[in-house]
């Protein structure tokens, strides 16, 4: 049975960055992914540099087979600058528009403030009056997600990407402003070493991990 999931991100790459190898076993599994990313990823750290994070973010989703991929062009960490309805109300227009039976969007507990609000605006889209919503997860981003304190991201569900592993290093390589040298945690290197440690503590080779939000067997 095929399932209709949507990733909901703060910035280009979130998206991937915590769930690349889940979202490529998705596709391969028959189920349909659309991908919605907030913030334009560029005014904090490229203002005046030619750097093309739509097309990066295309050439990723394409690799992964990614039904469709959407940039909104909020401005990078100004989303506290907003309401927080205007946030939920995009979101909310895309639940209702692709229905989805899985959702996957930010831990709420990282250091990045956008990554913060895009979970509470995502929790008001997908409260359980969405009829059609069966699980929603919360994934890390790796160099925000670990470097908050006092708050642990702790998964409690782990999927197998030991087969899928390189296509979530091979999407991820698109995002060229982002790829960091070794030993940073976006470091291609680092990514395929944090896969190999989820993966050990659960019996598998590589594994992306997530908190279960909320789960529904209706």
């Amino acid at each position: 049975m095929s399932h209709r999931v949507l990733v909901i991100a703060a910035h280009p790459d979130d998206e991937l960055l915590g769930l690349g190898g889940t979202v490529r076993r998705h596709v391969l599994a028959g189920d349909t992914v659309h991908s919605v990313v907030l913030c334009e990823g560029v005014t904090m750290r490229y203002a005046g540099q030619d750097v093309p994070q739509k097309a990066h973010g295309k050439k990723a989703a394409a690799i992964l087979g990614v039904s469709s991929l959407e940039m909104l062009d909020f401005p990078d960490q100004h989303l506290d600058t907003l309401s927080l309805v205007d946030v939920i109300t995009p979101i909310e227009e895309r639940v209702r528009r692709y229905e989805p039976q899985i959702v996957y969007t930010h831990f709420g507990g990282d250091l990045n403030r956008d990554h913060q609000l895009v979970f509470e605006a995502v929790l008001v889209a997908c409260r359980p009056v969405a009829s059609t919503l069966e699980a929603l997860y919360c994934f890390e981003t790796p160099s925000s997600t670990e470097w908050n304190a006092p708050m642990q991201f702790s998964p409690n569900y782990f999927v197998d990407i030991s087969e899928t592993l390189d296509d979530k290093l091979k999407a991820f390589a698109c995002y060229e402003s982002e790829v960091r040298a070794y030993p940073h945690p976006r470091s291609l290197e680092s990514l395929r070493h944090r896969a190999h440690y989820w993966g050990n503590l659960v019996g598998m080779d590589a594994a992306e991990a997530f908190v279960c939000h909320r789960q529904l067997w209706r």
